[in-house]
């Protein structure tokens, strides 16, 4: 059967635990939540929307909180990860839903696969891109990053730590920045495996230092840079660095889960230029474990971090070939045997530094930080 012609988009608020998310949905069907990382916003997801409604599916896009039109509390630990998964949850309930597949890119993975984690009544199935799973567990997060940094220069994690210090840089000119950074990180314009690396920030320098000068990322256009940079210019960056000053509150918060598998039916897109695939390479490998439900698992040869748009037909043909596969998986409410939770099977990933991911994650195939 064809699924019938698909509407325009429709723009919504819900309330949820945030305040109010801003979210974009199009099409009928099994819900698809769709979750964007950093410093995006709904938008990245705007080749999905259409290609999912036109599948049979109700695809949504949120603004994560901190972002877009969606509310930006002022705590920086309003933007722990458990708050994040609040706002998951309740956005499917705002919807009249029951259950949803999530999809998550970037920060959006990790915040994805942690909605599975804690709510995997509500979340069946969960779709990762570009950042893989690894349970929650190892060193403090602000600990190993300070050791990748090393003597001479200062990981960009760290770099993001310090309320104001990454907002002085970006702020000042939103737009460039943004161009810059998303230059950084697609497969056609990062900078060569020989150059200094955009993950790094000299001592005394800053992050855009090491950006590429030259031509956009084909994927990005004039008028994409307007979208995103429209919406920081409004908001600010504060809401969106946040979720790296809460990391080691994750580690804390997320304690009872260290290990936890994640056992519902699951799917990983990474990008072969990406450093969340290369310096991850071992949680990749360890998903038979970490992810028992993990159906298919693609590297794009080529490709970046922003991994949706660089390759936007690919991605969504991998999409829903996976979705069909889940119909009929579980009947609402139903919890299978080997979900994640905090008796889950006691396998160690790799670091929370690893898990909690995120961000500027692109590179030049490099294998592992410096």
């Amino acid at each position: 059967m064809q699924p019938e012609p698909t509407a325009e988009l429709r723009h919504r608020i819900v309330e949820a635990p945030a305040g109010r998310l801003h979210l974009v949905e199009q099409g009928t069907g099994p819900l698809v939540l769709l979750v964007h990382g950093f410093p995006e916003s709904w938008y990245s997801w705007r080749r999905q929307l259409p290609a999912l409604a036109a599948a049979g599916y109700r695809a949504v896009a949120i603004d994560v909180r901190g972002y877009g039109r969606s509310s930006r509390p002022e705590a920086t630990d309003a933007y722990r990860m458990l708050d994040l998964v609040e706002d998951n949850a309740a956005v499917v309930r705002a919807l009249g839903e029951d259950g949803a597949v999530v999809v998550g890119h970037d920060w959006g993975a990790g915040i994805a696969a942690a909605s599975a984690l804690l709510h995997p009544e509500v979340f069946r199935a969960v779709g990762l891109l570009s950042v893989p799973y690894a349970p929650p567990g190892g060193p403090r997060p602000s600990e190993v990053f300070r050791r990748i940094g090393g003597p001479d220069q200062e990981f960009y994690v760290s770099y993001f730590q310090e309320p104001g210090r990454a907002e002085a840089e970006i702020e000042p000119d939103v737009r460039g920045w943004l161009a810059g950074f998303y230059a950084a990180l697609s497969g056609d314009t990062m900078p060569a495996p020989d150059e200094p690396d955009p993950h790094f920030v000299a001592h005394g320098g800053r992050l855009r230092d090491r950006f590429p000068a030259g031509p956009f990322p084909a994927w990005l256009t004039e008028e994409d840079l307007d979208v995103y940079a429209g919406e920081f210019e409004r908001t600010g960056l504060t809401g969106a660095l946040n979720r790296y000053r809460s990391m080691d509150r994750d580690w804390e918060d997320l304690a009872p889960y260290r290990g936890a598998p994640i056992g519902q039916p699951a799917l990983f897109v990474g990008g072969a230029l990406d450093a969340s695939t290369t310096w991850m390479a071992d949680a990749i490998d360890a998903h038979s474990t970490t992810l028992p439900g993990l159906s298919a698992s693609h590297i794009l040869d080529g490709c970046g971090h922003w991994i949706q748009q660089e390759r936007p037909d690919e991605v969504n043909r991998l999409l829903t070939d996976w979705l069909a596969t889940l119909q009929g998986w579980a009947r609402p409410g139903v919890r299978r045997a080997g979900r994640g939770g905090p008796s889950g099977a006691g396998t160690r990933g790799p670091p929370a530094a690893a898990w909690t991911g995120g961000g500027l994650s692109g590179g030049a195939g490099r294998e592992s930080p410096p």
